[in-house]
């Protein structure tokens, strides 16, 4: 894992530039602490650095900004090639290829010169953020992978095109002008994170996932090519459904995670796996241990307040399983202590309180291990948030009962505390399905005035329902999740949330808090889940395969539950969520 940065188009010396590509590169140390390295043509007045983390291939070869062998491309590469050792065999039967190392960046640079970017990157199974440029077209290339999970802020200021992993990087360069985006903060304020394609800062945006943009020399806008489509895999797989019995989708899925799984455990540095107990890290872990033959290094998280501790489970799957675990408990001192760090190490507003703990597990595994595996997304490919059922249910009888009355029942729920609702319903069937019913509750009730479905899920997700009466002055944009639940073809109320959350939530906050947590101590993170192959394969299983009598993640219990015994499984899913309330009163 690394960091990139770089301009286009500034009217610098080449000792200039090369010392503010130097001064971006040192703001992203932690991305890479283990090298730098800075190229500039001082003819395009293109500038590429780098900071490396080394992962695959520690030898000088793997140093970057790299030239492709017939120095067509000089590229900046953070992420990881997956397939990158089936690239080369496929590059060697196209000729013969003198090698200078063994990394998936020069396996890049010699598919660019095979085939072409676009076609590259269609061929690659990875997560990465790229800036390339072609000398012979004189154009530069940026480029996101497929699901969001590595950043790429670009923008263009005075004239000059400014990116880079991070925004501390741009505010190196002497042209970049930090406003804050008065727009920008209303979207924070629902979401708790600000989503791509916008920034904190007014000229700056978030490359989407799965596309390119590609710049001219000399032109002031790029051409921004979508590669692949997270909706198009969503409609694809309603539209191309599995037709296979249920046994043939859980050893299809079993099949594609062993593989995707055994691909991401590729590294030449120690390697390990976050675990909660809970069904998607347990999978993971079960399938890593499944290809290993020595004990796989796994971290787990805990806290002493009750209600949110999953490290006991944790511990009882790493036992089944024979890993070699390792776990925290976070007092709230621990909490605090990380507080005032966070500003710097997420770059801008971000408002998930799970980002202490992810941050601290991540302190934590890097003193074993430099890259860890997650189990990540496991939730929007299949079903397992429960406000999926919970805001269909609550639809279906909502909009039997008068908005009015509706209104007045949300008011009586928000006047009872959580904690009391938590004791009230602690002895019903609620409590047993869901965990902090309380917490859930109150969630509920400020959406019970909702008009229709889609109404209530924007509730759901919203932080603040009417962020613009905040902001003096502002506009909230439009993105995805604001759009209606018709947004998707053919899929019904409760794919549509996943598909929504699997675009929208999964990339802005999910991946955004794990990998500015994991990077903030250099290790690397990796999500098996987000192989384009296991995403494509579970929009196609039909929704009776994820759930089934409202409990999701079917078929991926399926999995797990070859590995692992469903007693230690089956529990009410917590979340990651702390005890934030507890903490504040310490």
């Amino acid at each position: 894992m690394c960091g990139i940065v770089g301009f286009l188009d500034s009217s610098f010396t080449k000792e200039t530039a090369t010392d503010i590509l130097g001064k971006m590169a040192c703001a992203i140390l932690h991305r890479g602490p283990d090298d730098m390295g800075v190229w500039f043509d001082e003819n395009a007045q293109i500038g590429l650095g780098h900071r490396r983390l080394s992962i695959v291939d520690l030898s000088p070869a793997g140093h970057q900004p790299m030239a492709s062998s017939h120095g067509r491309f000089e590229m900046a590469f953070n992420g990881e090639i997956y397939n990158h050792l089936k690239l080369r065999a496929e590059l060697k039967q196209k000729g013969a290829i003198e090698w200078r190392g063994h990394s998936d960046t020069e396996t890049l640079l010699a598919g660019f010169e095979a085939w072409g970017i676009e076609a590259t990157i269609k061929k690659s199974i990875g997560m990465f953020a790229i800036a390339v440029w072609d000398n012979q077209n004189q154009t530069l290339t940026l480029i996101r992978d497929r699901m969001g999970e590595k950043p790429l802020y670009y923008g263009w200021h005075n004239g000059s095109l400014i990116f880079g992993s991070e925004l501390r990087a741009l505010k190196q360069h002497p042209l970049f002008i930090p406003r804050v985006d008065r727009n920008a903060l209303t979207l924070l304020l629902r979401y708790n994170t600000i989503p791509t394609p916008y920034s904190i800062y007014e000229g700056i945006g978030k490359l989407p996932p799965g596309c390119l943009l590609t710049v001219q020399l000399g032109e002031k806008e790029g051409v921004l090519t979508t590669y692949w489509s997270g909706i198009e895999a969503v409609e694809n797989g309603v539209t191309n459904r599995f037709k296979g019995s249920a046994d043939e989708a859980v050893n299809g899925l079993e099949s594609l995670l062993m593989d995707a799984v055994g691909q991401q455990m590729m590294a030449d540095v120690p390697l390990g796996a976050f675990l909660s107990g809970g069904v998607d890290s347990s999978a993971i872990v079960a399938l890593m241990q499944a290809q290993s033959a020595n004990k796989v290094k796994t971290f787990s998280i805990g806290f002493h307040e009750k209600g949110y501790n999953e490290a006991e489970f944790a511990k009882e799957v790493a036992r089944h399983l024979g890993t070699e675990h390792t776990e925290l408990y976070v007092t709230a001192q621990d909490a605090l202590e990380v507080v005032p760090s966070l500003p710097k190490l997420y770059d801008e507003p971000f408002s998930d309180s799970s980002q202490i703990p992810t941050y601290l597990v991540s302190k934590m595994a890097k003193q074993h291990v430099t890259v860890t595996l997650s189990g990540d997304a496991g939730d929007e490919l299949f079903g397992g948030y429960s406000r999926y059922t919970m805001t269909d249910g609550l639809w279906h009888k909502l909009s039997k009962v008068p908005l009015e009355l509706r209104k007045l029942l949300g008011l009586g729920i928000s006047a009872i505390s959580t904690e009391t609702l938590n004791s009230v319903l602690s002895l019903t069937p609620l409590a047993s399905r869901y965990a902090n019913i309380g917490d859930k509750l109150h969630k509920g009730a400020n959406v019970l005035g909702s008009k229709n479905i889609s109404e209530l899920y924007m509730g759901m997700v919203s932080h603040e329902r009417n962020p613009e009466s905040w902001i003096l002055n502002s506009h909230e944009p439009e993105i995805l999740s604001t759009g209606s639940t018709s947004l998707f073809n053919g899929l019904n109320p409760i794919e549509t949330m996943m598909a929504l959350d699997m675009l929208t939530y999964l990339p802005n906050d999910i991946l955004t808090k794990v990998d500015r947590a994991a990077m903030g101590v250099s290790l690397e993170t990796r999500v098996p889940f987000l192989d384009h192959r296991v995403v494509e394969f579970a929009w196609s299983l039909p929704l009776e395969y994820k759930l089934r009598n409202g409990v999701g993640k079917w078929a991926l219990r399926e999995v797990l539950y070859k590995h692992v015994p469903k007693s230690l499984i089956d529990r009410p899913k917590m979340g990651f969520g702390v005890p934030l309330e507890e903490w504040l009163r310490w």
